[in-house]
């Protein structure tokens, strides 16, 4: 009879085991995590914000697979040689060469090429194709704004901005770190020139192609190129191209004499309505219709077509010498 209440009571008290049963579980820290993981940000925070180190610097760094997969990350062919010379500034060949010499190292080991001659030769590649690029894109803006839109793709900011998201930061042979933005610039053209002295010279014209004129994607071209005076370059303009005499006139004004006060005022030429602009007063309208009709004449809207970056420019429209 005892046995049979025991057994009743253990079954009693067992749970069933079906679907619905969920398993709890638990995490396990140990005691000694919490307060290594506190002194461990108390002495980073006594030691304040430190410098970044170059990954060069780690033991894992491999300097022929990285350039190695630099040049398969472009889709470019390379040879070895010329893209390390592409990466290593001229201080810091010196600074080699100097620690070289302190080290005893006899004379003929002592010479470091650096990429100096590549970078001349790169900024002449950059600049005759962008300036090639430019002319068959925009055939109808004057040299004055084809130069402004050249000088914003080949400025020091945009060709730091591309050369940084190639990666060519941690490759960079310098005596600073992080580089600056003239030696990102640099690295980018001496990069170009290596291209053409390994690949040639039409696999470096598309480089520029695709990585330095495509900054002009949806970019507001009167961002980049602003008349100073709209309106005698707008003049000029209609007597080389015979389109008459321009003539501003007032199209409609409202709240004059007031802090709000607008005025809208149309630029037209032989009877011909060449663009309109509005503005605070009549001089600001009239400078804002300039630019409009400017902007009509060059065909540099914002709903112009799209520029064509698969397009491949012959050798000879190229201006290189």
């Amino acid at each position: 009879m005892s046995f049979l209440r025991s057994a009743a009571g253990l079954l009693a008290r067992a749970k069933p085991l079906d679907g619905s049963t969920t398993v709890q579980t638990r995490r396990h820290i140990k005691r000694w995590v919490s307060p290594t993981l506190r002194e461990l940000a108390h002495r980073q925070k006594k030691l304040g914000p430190q410098k970044p180190e170059a990954r060069s610097g780690f033991v894992e760094w491999n300097q022929r697979s990285e350039l190695f997969a630099f040049g398969k990350r472009l889709g470019e062919s390379f040879e070895q040689s010329q893209l390390q010379r592409a990466f290593t500034e001229k201080s810091f060949a010196r600074r080699e060469e100097e620690r070289r010499r302190q080290l005893g190292i006899e004379e003929a080991d002592l010479h470091m090429t650096d990429n100096s001659d590549l970078i001349e030769k790169g900024q002449h590649i950059a600049r005759a194709y962008v300036e090639a690029f430019l002319l068959h894109q925009l055939p109808k803006v004057p040299k004055e704004g084809l130069q402004a839109i050249a000088n914003f793709l080949l400025s020091t900011e945009t060709l730091a901005h591309v050369s940084s998201h190639l990666g060519t930061k941690d490759l960079i042979h310098s005596t600073e770190y992080p580089p600056s933005e003239e030696s990102l610039a640099q690295s980018l053209q001496a990069v170009i020139g290596a291209l053409a002295n390994s690949s040639g010279i039409e696999r470096a014209f598309l480089f520029v192609r695709d990585f330095i004129c495509t900054q002009l994607n949806q970019k507001d071209l009167l961002d980049v190129w602003t008349p100073q005076e709209p309106l005698q370059l707008l003049d000029k303009i209609c007597q080389e191209r015979k389109l008459g005499e321009a003539e501003p006139r007032l199209l409609g004004d409202c709240g004059r004499n007031t802090v709000l006060a607008a005025y809208q005022v149309g630029i037209y030429a032989n009877r011909q309505l060449l663009g309109k602009g509005f503005g605070e007063d009549l001089k600001t309208a009239t400078e804002t219709a300039a630019i409009d009709a400017l902007q009509s004449i060059f065909d540099t809207h914002d709903n112009r077509r799209p520029f064509d970056f698969s397009v491949q420019l012959e050798t000879k429209n190229v201006r290189l010498g």
